[in-house]
């Protein structure tokens, strides 16, 4: 099922060349092999030429709404074009090439797995939706796209606890008072979802901060620094674009509040924090990018060129190389912005560490006062997330693994393929009763199709196990194993049992 490349070039985001054709990934068959030199080469000397014919809304849903229900969600105007090149009739809004002998030859060299949407209204991709229509700039996750953000809550969530950080939670919209004294109405309220409710003015939170000084604030603080967190929806008006640019999204952020010598060690344990996670997801490789003082700025300079150094030499203490992005920081203070790299050589920035000048939140601070051996002294809050946005950290790692899940991470982890026979549903049955118990994600495929079907579609799916069972292994209580991207020559037999400490064993280093 292909979706399309029949769009409006000039409605597209900028590519450096060439053309696109998305497509829904599972049902091509698509793999890394049409990337291989010569594995997608085009010649032809013929000149079939590109004919443009202007069709009715009508006359095109009846071309493509029984084998492409993306490209007739597009169909929205009276009157529409296709364009006719030998046998191909397909929908496009042009302008093309007078016939194909201008191409000389061209080859594939990248295959994208539906990742970028280009503003279709609404389209379905193997695990979530994503709608302009209804949620404009929101996600919409069906169940397996779901199975993988809870996992990487879950995951993100554990750490966080054992770097000692609390988790705590704080309302959705302000009155506009805060954010005239935390300074984002000044500096930021264009960015802003704004309402009246009884006669006052509010505001939807872009961002934690000035909720989570209200809330240390509260009280007398120890000498030890206080680290918060709250995994947020984030709602703020920007331009939409693909999946990574939305309106609606939650980022893990997390905020601590320490003394200003605490500040340099808190940073470093802050970027130790990321590489352990980042390494654990498979990344090779991010940029390090030190933002400081931007034109408009708030606080006084002393305190800025403070902030700069400590982050500066958390970076130089952390060992790896990073450029300094001049007058790039944030109004309220400088930062450190960590762009990661997938294995499709796409860049995405995920994480920030920044230290908020103090006077650039006018808060008072008189009841949170921090009592370090005997001296009182301004507390400095350093904000940082490490997934960032998760909808943003989803569309990487989808990149990032070409699709095919980590086993701890993937919303496929198993499937148990019958044979034909009822005989062996029963048993089918238990089995996915086992390792479901078990807290894994396992289906079963008891259609009445051949067996190198079931196992052709759960190939393509990318399941991570696939179980067979037929008479053999319902007679022994056991399964027959392949595992994906392994020697196919292999099966190896194995109980449940077995299994499940296998499993356990791919699990046990990150949930």
């Amino acid at each position: 099922m292909v979706v399309s490349c029949a769009l409006d070039p000039a409605k597209l985001e900028p590519r450096d060349e060439g053309f696109f054709y998305d497509a829904l990934y599972g049902h091509l068959g698509l793999n890394e092999q049409h990337t291989e030199p010569g594995a997608a080469r085009f010649t032809s000397q013929e000149g079939h030429p590109f004919e443009r014919i202007e069709v009715t809304r009508g006359q095109a849903l009846e071309m493509f709404s029984d084998d492409n229900t993306f490209k007739a969600e597009l169909l929205t105007e009276d009157k529409t074009t296709v364009y006719r090149c030998g046998p191909l009739v397909d929908l496009c809004s042009g302008p093309h090439i007078p016939n194909t002998s201008f191409v000389k030859a061209f080859k594939c060299l990248n295959v994208r797995f539906l990742l970028y949407i280009y503003k279709l209204p609404t389209i379905s991709f193997l695990m979530l939706t994503y709608s302009f229509r209804f949620g404009p700039g929101s996600w919409f996750f069906k169940k397996h796209g779901t199975r993988v953000y809870n996992k990487l809550m879950h995951f993100i969530g554990k750490e966080y606890r054992k770097r000692g950080y609390e988790e705590v939670i704080s309302p959705n919209i302000y009155n506009m008072k805060l954010w005239e004294t935390s300074g984002h109405a000044a500096n930021y309220k264009e960015n802003m979802f704004t309402f009246d409710i009884d006669k006052q003015e509010f505001g939807l939170k872009p961002m934690n901060c000035p909720g989570h000084c209200l809330m240390f604030q509260h009280r007398l603080r120890s000498y030890k620094d206080w680290r918060t967190l709250e995994c947020y929806i984030e709602m703020r008006q920007v331009e939409l674009s693909d999946l990574t640019c939305v309106r609606r999204f939650q980022q893990d952020d997390a905020h601590i509040f320490c003394t200003k010598d605490q500040v340099s060690g808190e940073l470093k344990r802050a970027l130790e924090f990321v590489d352990y996670v980042y390494t654990k997801f498979g990344f090779t490789y991010y940029d390090l990018k030190l933002s400081t003082r931007p034109e408009k700025y708030l606080g006084d300079l002393a305190t800025w060129d403070r902030a700069e150094r400590d982050l500066e030499e958390a970076l130089e203490d952390f060992g790896k190389p990073f450029l300094v992005n001049r007058g790039a920081g944030a109004f309220y203070g400088p930062k450190i912005d960590i762009t990661v790299s997938d294995a499709m050589k796409s860049y995405l920035q995920c994480v920030t560490l920044q230290v908020r000048v103090p006077k650039s939140y006018s808060f008072s601070y008189n009841l949170a006062i921090w009592m370090a051996e005997g001296n009182s002294d301004t507390p400095v809050m350093i904000h940082r997330a490490v997934l960032g946005s998760v909808e943003g950290m989803f569309t990487t790692l989808l990149e990032h693994y070409k699709g095919k899940w980590p086993f701890w991470l993937s919303p496929r982890q198993a499937i148990i393929v019958c044979w034909l026979s009822k005989d062996y549903h029963e048993y089918a049955e238990k089995v996915r009763e086992q390792i479901h118990e078990a807290g894994y994600y396992v289906d079963v495929d008891i259609t009445d199709r051949n067996i190198s079907k079931k196992v052709r579609e759960a190939q393509v799916l990318q399941y991570n196990y696939i179980l067979v069972v037929g008479a053999e292994e319902t007679t022994t209580g056991h399964v027959t194993v392949r595992r994906r991207n392994e020697d196919r020559s292999k099966f190896p037999v194995m109980s449940v049992e077995n299994l499940l400490d296998e499993f356990k064993i791919k699990t046990a280093n990150f949930l």
